[in-house]
């Protein structure tokens, strides 16, 4: 059996940092160190009645995606909630959010973030949905200005400092969380309208994950890639990656921002 196959095969946390060492080198020693200190958070007051704390990085991603007047937005993993915030207070009276969450648990503590922390003008302009998200584009095609695809993915962070997942950990996650997250990629840019954007976010630091998804969602799909200048972003082929590492704490967070062309801009 190959050294590779080893890694994918075995589980546990010699198997984790095995896989991680391979892709980062040296520099994971310094990210695990990272991940044992305190994560940065950015306190969201504007607009709120009740303070939010969110990894900076995140809300930075929820800054970052133009939005028209009268702007559409679907949020196909909405749960917990931050980045929904960010975007409330950023739509003007016209503009609609659906805050999709397939998980009953996750969708709770939706329900009980947007109710607690926004004004009643602002909540009423954000619907909680049910739906499987992967499968949206299947049923409301080029219909929203935005669509923010924050999909659930490896995790690290919080892997690393749980002794439970870390001993339920293998190779095989990234590579199956890897292919649902194309599901759903693929649904945000069928879902999104001509001209519009999608949002793609990870807190993952699996390439797989990140740019692999967007690079196999290129083969079947046309989308243009922006900078999506978030503060403390390495520039990755797709997008721009957040080590805590490199960034006093924050992230990780893998954040791609990309316009669905115009029928001229194809």
């Amino acid at each position: 059996m190959s050294r590779r196959e080893r890694i994918r095969t075995a589980r546990g946390r010699d198997a984790f940092n095995a896989y991680y060492t391979e892709l980062y080198g040296e520099d994971w020693a310094a990210i695990t160190r990272a991940f044992e200190a305190e994560p940065m958070y950015e306190t969201l007051t504007d607009g709120l009645v009740k303070p939010y704390h969110l990894d900076v990085s995140s809300a930075a991603a929820a800054r970052c995606v133009p939005l028209p007047s009268g702007a559409r937005v679907l949020d196909l993993c909405a749960a917990p909630g931050g980045k929904c915030l960010v975007l409330a207070t950023r739509i003007d009276r016209d503009g609609q959010i659906v805050a999709n969450e397939l998980s009953a648990g996750r969708r709770a503590r939706l329900h009980r973030v947007l109710d607690e922390h926004l004004p009643e003008s602002l909540r009423a302009r954000i619907r909680i949905s049910a739906h499987d998200g992967r499968k949206w584009g299947l049923f409301e095609k080029d219909a929203y200005d935005v669509v923010i695809a924050d999909v659930p993915c490896s995790s690290e962070r919080h892997v690393y400092n749980s002794e439970k997942h870390l001993a339920e950990w293998s190779a095989n996650r990234p590579i199956t969380l890897a292919r649902q997250a194309g599901a759903f990629l693929a649904a945000a840019l069928d879902a999104c309208k001509p001209g519009g954007h999608v949002l793609y976010c990870t807190c993952a630091l699996s390439t797989d994950e990140n740019d692999g998804v967007i690079e196999r969602a290129s083969r079947r799909r046309v989308f243009m890639s922006v900078a999506p200048g978030i503060p403390a972003g390495r520039p990755t082929r797709f997008g721009e990656l957040v080590r805590p590492d490199l960034a006093g704490g924050a992230g990780p967070l893998f954040v791609a921002l990309l316009k669905k062309p115009l029928s001229s801009e194809s």
